[in-house]
């Protein structure tokens, strides 16, 4: 079989699915590597390394004629456009990002055009799942990223400092949602220096927040529920959010720099910091929203854009993740690497709905969705195992 590495054509990504590391192990495991030329190369990887590892390099054009699997950041699910849908042909497997709960859409074109795609945002939390876990490892990064955002805007340094021209305060910042990437921009704030707190509607977090060096902050609010089987956060009442945006007004007012990383998968983001939470803050504070493609947490963000609005600026960034492509792509090719040496069997795939992990992120195939949560934002009736699926999907 044939794997290919495909370029990412999506505006402003710089990553690669596959970097020249995981070629060998799956050439080792029976598949010949087709990487697109220049695939890797914003993301510091010349094609000759993949060449070096044994990987063959070939235009797009080849690759999507010709490949059996498709590797991507963000496949067809995510951008049917950018990720060549109108280039596969039937059979192929696509392997990435798809976007399944906000784009279900896109999961359809797919099975109309009689691929199997693969999402990997769907692959379930568990323990034997956690090395394919690429939400987890993108978090990662884009929670170390928005630190160095806010760095970069705050117009006072991080750090205490002991000087001759005096003591330089530290800088005081709040993080809203502890989950990989709140965790990892709290970590990286007291690296830097500054003082931290954090707050999520899911108490069982405190004591990873501590273990950090934060503080945790609590409201009186009743969180019994808060938190689904896979271990996120639920969407909560307006009454909830209500009570919850008042008591919040004065912690976010007395913070140089507040973090928000609340986001429901498939939902749009709550709205936690609100215009008169922003209007509290001292000039020059900064706010960095992770959850800004989904709406934002912050009542005043905008996708992709840098508001100033009560002296006060806020950033929308989507690309985080992308501005560290390097590593960013080196932990997201060890997550597919897993993931698609766990569908092989003596170098061939094979697609066993038995296991969990391969149920759990199967979204399509031989035409139809068959995954139950998509195929329910679709309206679809439940899929019979011995039918096959009602036409016109």
């Amino acid at each position: 079989m044939i794997v290919g590495i495909a370029r990412e054509m999506g505006s402003g990504e710089k990553r690669v699915a596959l970097v020249p590391a995981s070629v060998s192990p799956l050439v080792k495991a029976g598949l010949r590597v087709w990487v697109q030329e220049g695939a890797g190369e914003a993301a510091g990887y010349p094609t000759e390394e993949y060449m070096e590892k044994g990987a063959e390099s070939v235009s797009r054009t080849h690759l999507f004629a010709q490949a059996d699997i498709i590797l991507q950041i963000n496949g067809p699910g995510v951008n049917p456009e950018e990720a060549g849908l109108e280039e596969t042909k039937a059979g192929q497997v696509f392997i990435g990002m798809q976007d399944p709960l906000g784009n279900p859409t896109a999961t359809s074109a797919m099975a109309k055009k009689g691929v199997t795609a693969f999402s990997l945002e769907m692959v379930p939390r568990i323990t034997r799942a956690q090395s394919m876990d690429v939400l987890s490892s993108m978090a990662t990064v884009a929670g170390y990223q928005a630190v160095l955002e806010a760095a970069s805007h705050l117009p006072r340094l991080f750090p205490m400092l002991m000087t001759a021209a005096g003591t330089v305060a530290p800088a005081k910042v709040f993080v809203v949602g502890v989950g990989v990437a709140g965790l990892q921009a709290i970590a990286t704030a007291k690296r830097l220096g500054a003082v931290v707190e954090a707050y999520d509607v899911r108490p069982a977090v405190r004591d990873q927040v501590l273990s950090v060096g934060a503080k945790f902050v609590e409201f009186d609010l009743e969180t019994e529920g808060a938190e689904d089987k896979g271990g996120y956060a639920k969407e909560q009442s307006d009454e909830f959010i209500r009570r919850q945006q008042e008591q919040m007004l004065e912690v976010v007012a007395r913070n140089d720099v507040v973090i928000t990383t609340a986001a429901i998968p498939g939902r749009k983001s709550p709205v936690l910091v609100t215009a008169p939470m922003v209007e509290a803050m001292a000039s020059g504070s900064v706010i960095v929203d992770l959850a800004a493609e989904r709406g934002g947490n912050c009542e005043l963000t905008q996708a992709n854009e840098v508001v100033h609005a009560h002296d006060v600026t806020i950033l929308g960034p989507t690309d985080l993740v992308s501005r560290k492509p390097y590593h960013a792509s080196q932990m997201f090719a060890k997550n597919i690497e897993t993931f698609l040496k766990s569908l092989l069997a003596e170098g061939q795939l094979k697609i066993d709905m038995e296991d969990e992990v391969t149920a759990g992120t199967l979204l399509c195939r031989d035409g139809k969705v068959v995954h139950p949560r998509v195929r329910d934002l679709l309206n679809l009736p439940p899929l019979p195992m011995t039918e096959s699926a009602p036409e016109g999907e």
